[in-house]
């Protein structure tokens, strides 16, 4: 009997999914844009549950084992930056904005068919609650958007300042509430879904804070302060530096 996975499980399976789509199409662009020549076969963009993502034909088996991405993105490669690509001084995600834009919208609607094709025999209740775990997530489109377009900041590692206060005080504290400091020699996948807290040495303090994404290719995480800010974090420094914490 196949295992049944529990929604926690779905949604980080979705959440490695949804980092891998993301590298693709940002950190890993000019990669990306190499695999999908449009003088190969019908080409679709695919993120692994193990954070990492590929370009490759379809399987052949019908009906599949998931849910199949959008087919032959390849094909619509250079046509799409026809224009733009006559300004020679333009970075790839700009010349080719409405060609990945259009992958990831379609990377998008894949996201949740997998995780819904796994969650097809839950109860409406954890439907609903994945619909809801998923959701806290910004979609692959967004996070194209704003690396392309610079709506989002990311800050170093070392942290230049605390969290900025919005419509909820932040919770800190002047020492790790509880739970155990990160290790360089600990596995980065444990902090899928985890609460932390992270030291920022402007201020002395621990910030509590949600991992929303991992990306363990990348050795980057999206995380969500308690204030409601979110920060794209490099994990490599902070981990060195003993400046994350692991609560839940």
């Amino acid at each position: 009997m196949a295992h049944v996975r529990t929604i926690e499980e779905i949604y980080q399976d979705f959440a490695a999914r949804r980092g891998a789509l993301v590298a693709a199409l940002t950190e890993d662009v000019e990669a990306f844009w190499a695999e999908c020549d449009p003088n190969k076969e019908n080409l679709c963009l695919y993120g692994n549950s193990d954070g990492t993502w590929k370009v490759g034909l379809p399987v052949e088996e019908v009906p599949p084992e998931l849910p199949e991405p959008a087919l032959g993105i390849n094909f619509a490669r250079d046509g799409m930056a026809e224009q733009e690509s006559k300004d020679a001084g333009k970075p790839i995600r700009i010349v080719y904005f409405k060609w990945l834009e259009l992958v990831a919208v379609h990377s998008d609607a894949w996201l949740m068919s997998v995780a819904f094709f796994f969650a097809a025999k839950a109860e409406k209740p954890d439907r609903l609650k994945l619909f809801n775990m998923i959701n806290q997530l910004p979609s692959v489109w967004e996070e194209l958007y704003d690396s392309t377009f610079g709506k989002g900041t990311k800050k170093k590692a070392t942290h230049a300042a605390a969290p900025a206060k919005r419509d909820r005080e932040p919770e800190c504290y002047d020492k790790p509430s509880r739970g155990r400091v990160m290790t360089p020699k600990d596995n980065l996948a444990q902090l899928q879904g985890s609460i932390v807290e992270l030291f920022w040495p402007d201020d002395g303090l621990w910030y509590r804070a949600e991992i929303l994404a991992l990306n363990p290719r990348a050795r980057s995480a999206k995380v969500l302060y308690s204030t409601g800010d979110v920060e794209q974090l490099s994990l490599d420094e902070v981990i060195q530096d003993g400046h994350l914490n692991i609560v839940a």
